[in-house]
């Protein structure tokens, strides 16, 4: 029960942008998640950079891509489930 109410947590915080990519709101960053052809963009909170798990990845994306990203934007080098369950621990 815990699991659900922490994924329906992330979800709120965590929006996926259908948007252009100019439109990050104020104290989001853009993110991209997923394969190579089906990296899908995600909004985090900034306070998120704070944080050692969302750092972990990050590391991961330096380690992956130093600092080309493929898509011009910051990748994590991770799937959907391993991003969510990253994001749904975060408080």
């Amino acid at each position: 029960m815990a699991f659900l109410s922490s994924f329906f947590a992330t979800k709120q915080i965590i929006r996926r942008s259908f948007t252009t990519e100019s439109s990050t709101p104020k104290g989001f960053l853009a993110v991209y998640v997923g394969e190579h052809l089906e990296k899908k963009r995600f909004l985090v909170p900034v306070y998120y950079l704070k944080k050692p798990s969302f750092q972990a990845l990050l590391r991961k994306a330096e380690e992956e891509f130093g600092f080309d990203h493929p898509t011009g934007g910051l990748s994590l080098p991770c799937d959907e489930a391993f991003f969510f369950t990253v994001t749904s621990q975060i408080s």
